[in-house]
């Protein structure tokens, strides 16, 4: 579902689907960092939209013809990442019929928190 998306060109790839999460990566290279050679804070909100969009279409019913959209999302940058691969993992906090609201944590390649988003899409027809 990635093919030929922003998350594709940023080198995203969903790596895990648990029975409540969805964890995906994303390079730390020339297509996501900013000009001072750091992870850029909006390829992060970037893995972290796409993630939590993916995740929130994955718990609807196939059948009713819905999608989860973001209505907003925000994110705090906690920790530089200058090389290497971050990993996002999506958790829900809230599944509503016409909302939800998700949390996605971010970490490097040791396992530190990078970046905490949380993101509430609306469940819209397709």
């Amino acid at each position: 579902m990635l093919k030929g998306t922003a998350g594709e060109s940023l080198g995203i790839q969903i790596t895990e689907q648990g029975p409540d999460y969805l964890r995906g990566t994303m390079p730390v290279d020339a297509r996501t960092k900013q000009p001072f050679g750091l992870l850029h804070g909006g390829s992060s909100v970037a893995l972290a939209e796409t993630l939590a969009s993916f995740a929130g279409f994955l718990c609807l019913d196939p059948d009713a013809k819905q999608q989860a959209a973001g209505l907003e999302i925000n994110a705090n940058h906690l920790r530089a990442v200058t090389e290497g691969v971050v990993t996002g993992t999506a958790r829900p906090i809230h599944l509503g019929r016409t909302t939800q609201v998700w949390e996605v944590r971010i970490e490097d390649d040791k396992g530190r928190l990078t970046c905490i988003s949380r993101m509430t899409a609306a469940v819209v027809g397709r």
